[in-house]
């Protein structure tokens, strides 16, 4: 009797590499107005059609922080009922937290999924 081994694709080091700075790249958001976005968009188009796991997880970092930035507008449309000032702090505790988190298991070889993003790029 023969098993089938499902062989799981183990990205290299380089892939690695490239995959978390997807995800730290957006911390460039706090220095350049939108480079939230920018920072994990321009990683991502330099590599995707080299390394599948800086595909996978240069999109995953992207599409959370279209969602951020979406998030971000609604809370500051939410200031004038005073909600939006707690929202703000909230989302930017959350999203340095899973930031952090995914750059490590990103840099583990996992590839992560952000919570409560909107898949805008598949």
């Amino acid at each position: 009797m023969t098993q089938d081994i499902e062989t799981v694709d183990i990205p290299d080091k380089d892939e690695r590499l490239w995959g978390m700075l997807c995800h730290l790249s957006a911390f460039t958001g706090f220095v350049i107005p939108l480079g939230s976005v920018l920072g994990p968009l321009i990683v991502w188009m330099i590599k995707k059609d080299e390394m599948p796991f800086v595909n996978d997880q240069g999109k995953e970092s992207l599409n959370f922080q279209l969602t951020m930035l979406i998030a971000m507008v609604i809370s500051v449309i939410l200031i004038f009922v005073f909600i939006g000032f707690f929202l703000l702090g909230a989302l930017l505790i959350f999203q340095i937290i899973v930031i952090i988190v995914a750059s490590i298991k990103a840099n583990d070889g996992v590839r992560y999924r952000y919570p409560y993003t909107i898949r805008f790029i598949k």
